[in-house]
């Protein structure tokens, strides 16, 4: 068989082995050339029970060939039966996940001819480009609590007869899913009606298929360099783009926030040009889609899951509030606390956030904050004394100090009434200023939101 296993050498290998032909023919090829290229070889077997006694038939026969070649197994059984082939791809890549913590990548038998059916279903569910990259290898760091990770398809370049031929010459035993033989679900039709006959009309159709594949993944590997630079996260507060007037790649880089991380599959091309047009708009304009909002921001588009955008509590007593050190405030991580104690709970706080967002800590007399006095989010006749004097609407203060829209009605406040006298990661009023009279002298400290 066509198998380059010279750039997998030296890995911790988990194969996952249904008892089909062509995982079975994966293991075998496998533990023959593990000594070979040192690769320590384990495997994994999922059981959906999505075919009752036969999908633990299956599985048993997995867990008897690997006893017996000495290729240690880990099995896993769901819960309940998955409902659906969506349902079990979701659940079995979670079963690869949990092998992460013990393997440098999971292995699976995708094979040439598979490559041709995931292209051309693309295809004709009109994809563009970054569809028509096939099946490759893909880095899964980011899911496994950004341990190296991957998920390999050695088999990717062999042709399904290939295989067929390897495994009658090696006498590997198999079992047969009967649903592969159905032309229930879209890819069954595409196997077992249009590719043999696109093969029959174009003899080396899926390896032409394939070779173009490759070409396609290498133009989508260009354009994911191209992409990195515009991409960054502050959690929970959004996903950022920089601008960018090449809408191929702005595009992509929208894919990346609103496909990849927000699992939003169902967007349209009308969607992304006027993303791309958001760009050139006025700063704070926002384009609402998909239960995600997109602003535009000096020199950035921001989108946002539209939960994140406001809360909405009868806020908490600002005593229970500092005697508990709270450091969490519906998402918002915000921490009250004397100035002795801020090496302490900051070494908390850093725990619950992402490592690029900074905070901001603002010193205030303790003693001058009334009782009675509440922390919670922004409303409508909200006022605020500035630093050294003035008095105006808090969505003024906002405004000066260019505070962006998405951010307003999710900062915490320490208010007395409508009157704000901290505005936390961002001001404290003049009425709660240190002085010379100042007995005891409180810290706030969040989020620095100006940064953000």
């Amino acid at each position: 068989m066509n198998v380059n296993l010279a750039k997998y050498a030296g890995l911790k290998i988990c194969a996952a082995v249904s008892g089909g032909r062509d995982s079975m023919a994966l293991l075998h090829y496998l533990n023959a050339h593990a000594a070979e290229y040192n690769i320590t070889l384990t495997a994994l077997n999922c059981d959906h029970r999505m075919r009752g006694e036969t999908s633990a038939r299956d599985s048993a026969f997995v867990a008897d060939y690997c006893e017996k070649a000495g290729v240690p197994l880990s099995r896993y059984v769901a819960d309940t039966p998955c409902s659906s082939e969506s349902t079990a791809r979701i659940w079995r890549l979670n079963c690869y996940l949990e092998e992460a913590k013990k393997c440098d990548c999971v292995a699976t038998a995708h094979h040439l001819d598979d490559n041709a059916e995931t292209v051309l279903f693309n295809l004709a569910r009109g994809a563009g480009l970054n569809g028509m990259d096939g099946i490759t290898d893909a880095d899964l760091s980011a899911l496994a609590n950004d341990k190296p990770f991957k998920l390999i398809r050695p088999l990717i370049a062999c042709p399904r007869a290939e295989i067929d031929e390897y495994v009658a010459a090696n006498s590997i035993p198999y079992v047969d899913d009967e649903t592969n033989f159905k032309a229930d679900y879209t890819r069954n039709k595409i196997r077992l009606g249009v590719l043999p006959a696109l093969e029959e009309a174009v003899p080396g159709a899926a390896r032409a298929i394939y070779r173009f594949s490759r070409l396609a993944a290498e133009d989508e590997e260009y354009f994911e360099r191209q992409v990195k630079p515009l991409l960054s996260r502050r959690e929970p507060y959004g996903d950022y783009i920089a601008h960018c007037k090449e809408k191929v790649v702005f595009r992509r880089a929208a894919l990346k926030i609103i496909a990849d991380r927000h699992q939003k599959k169902d967007y349209t091309s009308e969607q992304l040009e006027r993303l791309y047009a958001l760009q050139f708009a006025e700063n704070g304009k926002k384009f609402e889609f998909l239960n995600l909002t997109a602003f535009k921001e000096e020199g950035r588009i921001c989108i946002v899951d539209d939960s994140l955008l406001q809360y909405e509590n009868e806020g908490a007593p600002y005593e229970d509030f500092y005697r508990q050190h709270a450091m969490e405030f519906c998402g918002q991580i915000v921490t009250v606390c004397f100035d002795y104690e801020l090496d302490d709970y900051m070494k908390d706080v850093v725990q619950y956030c992402c490592p690029e967002i900074t905070f901001k800590v603002l010193r205030y007399d303790g003693d001058k904050i009334p009782k009675g006095a509440t922390v919670r989010f922004m409303r409508a006749g909200d006022k605020f004394t500035k630093f050294g004097g003035g008095t105006k609407s808090l969505g003024d203060f906002f405004t000066d100090r260019k505070l962006p829209v998405r951010l307003r009605k999710t900062i915490p406040l320490l208010c007395d009434g409508n009157d704000v006298l901290i505005v936390f990661g961002v001001e404290i009023s003049d009425k709660v200023k240190v002085d010379d009279d100042t007995k005891e002298v409180m810290l706030a400290v969040a989020a620095d939101y100006s940064k953000l």
